[in-house]
């Protein structure tokens, strides 16, 4: 059973869309919004759009974990997108095919690598998705290109991570955990657009782009230090 878990936060103009666009692709047997906290109609407009809502205290981690403590006990493929409309459900067969096969265990997306309506990602963002993937190659020799939250993995494998980080260090700690855990792991190209709806949270404004980018970087840091005693 496949899974989407879509954290979202006053994400109400894209969000009935994103869940639409999930369910058309006939793939997830299930799609669960986290509503992240929302001050506005986010979680009405998921709920009419068929989507599952469960709630979540503020934070990027806290909302993705709230998700994976509400999936289903069949559930064994879990996929993680944005709810502001940049992700293309369409790509989620390329992103669950290679796990539902036993080829790999956690395949994620990469914006850089796919094709990328104008002014959808930042500068710093393809840059930082760089560095760190040049981090973590030199730490765990996995090579990737991006920090992209699109992504795919099994479940068994995402509960044996043990996952903690509460913010916008999640995606990285993810990333970081697989590799050292020595998963398989595939990257693969998708496409990626500008939101359609409401503003970013972390790009949008210079307080969100340092707050992000300080917890990005202080996960990157307590993972690599902490590597040698797992």
């Amino acid at each position: 059973m496949i899974s989407v878990i879509i954290p979202a936060l006053n994400e109400e103009e894209p969000i009935a869309g994103v869940v639409r666009e999930a369910a058309e692709t006939k793939i997830p047997h299930e799609i669960i919004v986290v509503d992240n906290g929302s001050t506005d109609r986010t979680a009405e407009r998921a709920r009419d759009a068929g989507a599952r809502v469960v709630n979540a205290p503020r934070g990027y981690g806290r909302a993705c974990a709230a998700g994976v403590a509400a999936l289903r006990p069949e559930c064994d493929i879990v996929v993680f997108l944005d709810g502001d409309g940049s992700d293309c459900p369409e790509f989620i067969n390329q992103l669950v095919d290679p796990i539902a096969a036993g080829t790999h265990d956690f395949v994620i997306g990469s914006r850089t690598r796919g094709q990328r309506e104008p002014g959808s990602m930042n500068l710093q963002q393809i840059l930082s998705g760089r560095f760190a993937g040049l981090i973590i190659r030199l730490l765990y020799r996995v090579p990737y290109t991006d920090m992209c939250p699109f992504r795919a993995i099994r479940r068994d494998a995402l509960e044996r991570l043990d996952m903690r980080e509460q913010t916008y260090g999640w995606n990285i700690e993810m990333q970081m955990k697989v590799a050292r855990a020595g998963l398989r792991i595939l990257e693969v190209p998708v496409n990626h657009r500008c939101r359609t709806g409401g503003k970013s949270k972390v790009s949008g404004t210079l307080r969100g782009t340092f707050v992000a980018g300080s917890r990005i970087i202080a996960t990157l840091l307590r993972i690599a230090f902490d590597r040698k005693t797992h």
